[in-house]
């Protein structure tokens, strides 16, 4: 995949490793557009990087992923790279019943909803395009789980299975479909939970996902283990019990 002069959306572009991404995007030489909900964020994102397109969205909301697309159909017409790395993160407890579930944003929305319906509004446009892609940001926890965490590591194991059939899909088309799997990034994502549940691990930095993840793709790796996730793609399937227990060791929930 050529890395260079390419228009590329990014979702959740304004923190982490969407953040890190539109850095590196633009390093070499691409134009990058990044949505997100929050006005300020996007703010602090354009000042660290004047080049950037921003634009506010909600893709949570259906018409407001419609509108998203208009706005890049009408004003950049020539992108032909959709990044889906826009996420939440929530710990849930079904223990305590509905309360816990229903007292927070709907991470299926946004973790794949959203994403589902993106790459279909964006595909029939990139299969216009001599080379396009649609890379999709999912985690080392769409392999093994975090108990705590159970919503958000489903979304991710349901993003890798959809990277795949989406891949097949498309094989015959122009469009390539990537997979991005970071183990644990030093992001704003859980919202301090880790130091709640006592997790020193801060996990890698977002930077070093940004840089791997390009150099991956281009050389044509659709799926990119970032870190210790090419650990836990072997070893999860000669001992799943031992490394759902080595995940979730600091866990406030009892695995096993």
């Amino acid at each position: 995949m050529n890395i260079t002069n390419n228009t590329i959306l990014i979702t959740g572009g304004a923190t982490g490793i969407g953040l890190e991404l539109a850095k590196q995007f633009i390093a070499n030489g691409n134009t990058v557009i990044i949505c997100g909900r929050r006005e300020n964020k996007l703010r602090e994102a354009k000042n660290l990087l004047p080049a950037l397109i921003t634009k506010q969205c909600d893709i949570s909301d259906i018409e407001k992923r419609r509108e998203l697309y208009g706005f890049c159909m009408a004003q950049f017409p020539s992108v032909n790279i959709l990044v889906n790395n826009a996420g939440i993160q929530r710990e849930i407890d079904f223990r305590k019943g509905e309360t816990d579930y229903l007292n927070g944003p709907s991470e299926t929305a946004i973790n794949l909803d959203a994403t589902f319906h993106l790459t279909a509004l964006f595909t029939p446009h990139f299969m216009k395009h001599k080379e396009s892609a649609i890379i999709n940001v999912s985690s080392g926890l769409g392999i093994v789980p975090l108990v705590i965490v159970p919503i958000y590591s489903a979304t991710k194991s349901a993003l890798h299975s959809f990277s795949i059939s989406l891949r097949k899909q498309l094989k015959a088309t122009t469009v390539k479909v990537f997979e991005i799997l970071p183990p644990i990034v030093d992001t704003e994502l859980d919202n301090g939970a880790r130091d709640k549940r006592g997790q020193t691990d801060k996990g890698i930095s977002a930077e070093k996902v940004a840089v791997e993840s390009l150099k991956a793709i281009g050389k044509d790796i659709f799926e990119i283990p970032i870190g210790i996730v090419k650990v836990l793609r072997i070893g999860s399937r000669i001992n799943p019990k031992l490394f759902l227990k080595i995940i979730n060791k600091k866990s406030p929930v009892q695995t096993l």
